[in-house]
């Protein structure tokens, strides 16, 4: 079963499900801000990747709005994914988990590879 994890207003999640809509491509839907996210979920996300800090989302208002201190805490697994629980909008989103492959952003040729 694929499940997409993100934010209903983040535009790059819009963008995600827009297409997986189109294409007939079902999937569970998971609203991290209301369903939280539990920390067991995030260690599962750093462990499939070759870099777990792909997870912070350093180009949004909430990086931008972190002071230094709170910044340098999301360079360490122990201290960041803490942060990204208490703050979602810190996930770099969507994240799309296929059951085999774990995908952070959209990227509609990696979607198209692994789905179509």
């Amino acid at each position: 079963m694929i499940i997409l994890y993100g934010l209903s207003t983040c535009d790059t999640v819009k963008k995600a499900r827009y297409w997986l809509n189109v294409n007939q491509i079902s999937y569970q839907w998971y609203e991290i801000r209301r369903d939280g996210i539990p920390l067991e979920l995030l260690q599962k996300f750093a462990a499939q990747l070759d870099d777990w800090q792909v997870l912070v989302n350093r180009k949004g208002s909430t990086w931008r709005k972190f002071t230094p201190e709170q910044q340098q805490l999301c360079s360490k697994i122990e201290t960041a994914l803490p942060l990204i629980i208490e703050y979602p909008t810190l996930m770099k989103r969507p994240v799309l988990d296929t059951g085999k492959e774990l995908v952070v952003g959209f990227d509609i040729k990696i979607y198209e590879t692994l789905l179509l």
